[in-house]
């Protein structure tokens, strides 16, 4: 099997600038921009980008920049008003695509010129050293999509389509021949505005999560429309990929022309949703453009993962249903950490594909009561995501300060995210930021203390030659049967021949007086002399060095929740 080259460990950080910059600290649901305030790209500046990088980050993910179905009238600038019918919130998400070739009018200052401000913060984020990765949305587009900014002689999704039938290869879009679309009757309607629950669109179109109806739920992606990338869904998918379908065509040009802009990588929504041959055909085209560009996909089957590596060429691919699911019910008392070692070893030939992450846009903030409650809770679950192997790890903007994600938003509801839907101010971020200085000077003590565990968590990991390009060995299960600690503690090595880590994690409440002992295939791999001594000290605290004794072992006591990485000398 041939795997995409992986470079150094990438550490990411996703942010939404339409939230990241906005210094509006007043938050009202379902509140306008003007009332809520909202993020420019003008608003990233050094002193951001320069916070960010010293957090050991070497990519951005700027989450949101691709022009969608909003609430928010432009109709001044040319650019045609939406339906509230078919707009989720007042800002819309991100992921409604409305024009390919466009950046979101909302994070412009001046926004006849926002692709130019848009072009603007890649070179001020290249500058800084940071590399930048956005968004690539393949599977659906908004329902009145429309580029008013695409380049000459490109034709629009679905100008040229026969709507007379469900599915013909050549088509960009499913059709419902004879049925109207409706929208959901129970949308929650903004202030200030009408859902009069009509949008002429005849025949339907099949909604963007496969939903072959005219008259999709609330919580389906009504808001937008599947594209035909020539799988006859209805006909048991059914592949016509010869001659190659339009749509590939289409989605080639713009990711050249995202390309162009010398962006460094795309974040790949919902990939598996497009057929892995479309991948494995564009993939290499864009990279003959660009061959250092990166493409991370968006993906929760791992029965499909090495599919999409191998034959879709992507580089990365979200590690979600395994490592996050696990850590995430670990962090609640419900795994063991003895489930921690199975995953490594059920991808042990793509480790340094999977993507870790504790959140996202999609996820629950750690520090919410519907995850941890606490940011310090999910600590140990942060340094297993950031030390385990050699794949990427992410934070999502605010992870860093303990951001909760609190508040009824609007269409988001208050349910532990941060909202893509709605305008809003992020409190805890907002205090690293101070009005555009991005410093710490509005930080209680407790902010400074999760900020730097994170930066000196990153740090590490993006620097140190064990976790970047060592090898990994458990030791969990080892102790365990040694009853040295139980299955609330885990301990594992990563190594190289000059470089020996120990990281250590407790996901117990309360502490726990364990020992931890190098088992004899430890020793072996280490190359250790049972006549030496040996210390171990931690590289983030600081403030604990041990002593083995003649068996590999040591006693430790974990305060709840712990972490720790020692470095063996």
């Amino acid at each position: 099997m041939s795997m995409e080259k992986t470079s150094d460990k990438l550490i990411i950080y996703q942010m939404m600038p339409r939230l990241f910059g906005n210094k509006v600290t007043k938050n009202m649901t379902y509140g306008s921009k003007e009332q809520n305030g909202v993020g420019k790209f003008n608003d990233i500046n050094d002193a951001a980008l320069q916070g960010i990088k010293g957090m050991g980050v070497t990519h951005v993910w700027y989450t949101g920049i691709i022009e969608h179905a909003t609430l928010t009238d432009y109709t001044q600038y040319g650019i045609a008003a939406d339906d509230p019918d078919v707009v989720k919130g007042i800002a819309g998400s991100p992921y409604a695509i409305k024009d390919y070739y466009d950046v979101d009018p909302d994070l412009a200052v001046d926004v006849p010129n926002r692709m130019l401000e848009f072009e603007q913060l890649i070179d001020r984020t290249h500058r800084q050293g940071l590399k930048v990765i956005v968004d690539f949305v393949p599977n659906h587009v908004a329902r009145a999509y429309k580029s008013d900014a695409k380049p000459e002689g490109v034709g629009d999704f679905g100008e040229k389509d026969n709507t007379a039938v469900s599915f013909a290869p050549a088509n960009n879009f499913y059709y419902l021949p004879g049925q109207s679309f409706q929208p959901p009757a129970n949308q929650q309607t903004p202030p200030g505005y009408t859902r009069d629950g009509f949008f002429d669109e005849t025949p339907a179109k099949a909604t963007g999560n496969d939903q072959f109806i005219p008259n999709p739920g609330i919580t389906d992606w009504y808001e937008t429309v599947k594209l035909n990338y020539g799988v006859d869904i209805q006909d048991g998918g059914t592949k016509h990929f010869d001659p190659v379908p339009d749509t590939w065509l289409k989605m080639k040009d713009i990711l050249l022309f995202w390309t162009s802009k010398n962006v460094d990588g795309f974040r790949c929504d919902m990939a598996e949703m497009v057929p892995v041959e479309f991948w494995g055909w564009v993939i290499p085209q864009i990279k003959v453009a660009n061959p250092d560009i990166i493409f991370i996909a968006e993906v929760y089957n791992p029965i499909e993962y090495r599919n999409y590596l191998s034959n879709g060429k992507f580089n990365y691919l979200y590690d979600k249903v395994q490592l996050y699911d696990t850590l995430r019910l670990l962090v609640n008392g419900q795994r063991s950490t003895n489930d921690i070692d199975q995953i490594q070893q059920d991808l042990a030939d793509i480790n340094g594909n999977m993507l870790h992450f504790l959140e996202n846009h999609d996820e629950q903030r750690i520090a919410s009561r519907f995850f941890a409650g606490d940011p310090w809770k999910a600590a140990p679950a942060m340094m297993i995501s950031a030390t385990i192997d050699r794949g990427p790890v992410m934070i999502y903007f605010g992870q860093e300060f303990g951001e909760p994600g609190a508040g009824n938003e609007g269409f988001q509801t208050d349910d532990g995210r941060t909202t893509i839907y709605d305008y809003w101010g992020v409190p805890e971020h907002q205090k690293w930021m101070n009005g555009g200085k991005f410093n710490d000077d509005s930080l209680t003590l407790e902010h400074k203390q999760v900020h730097m565990f994170y930066s000196d968590l990153l740090t590490l990991a993006s620097n140190n030659p064990a976790v970047t390009h060592g090898e990994y060995l458990d030791l969990t299960t080892f102790n365990i049967q040694a009853e040295n600690f139980n299955e609330r503690i885990h301990a594992f090595l990563r190594f190289t021949a000059d470089e020996w880590l120990l990281i250590v994690t407790s996901f117990s409440p309360v502490d726990q007086d364990v020992k931890i002992q190098l088992s004899p295939e430890a020793i072996t791999k280490l190359g250790l002399d049972t006549d030496a001594a040996y210390i171990a000290r931690d590289m983030i605290w600081k403030e604990i060095e041990v002593g083995f004794d003649k068996d590999f072992k040591f006693d430790l006591r974990c305060k709840p929740f712990s972490s720790f990485i020692f470095k063996i000398k």
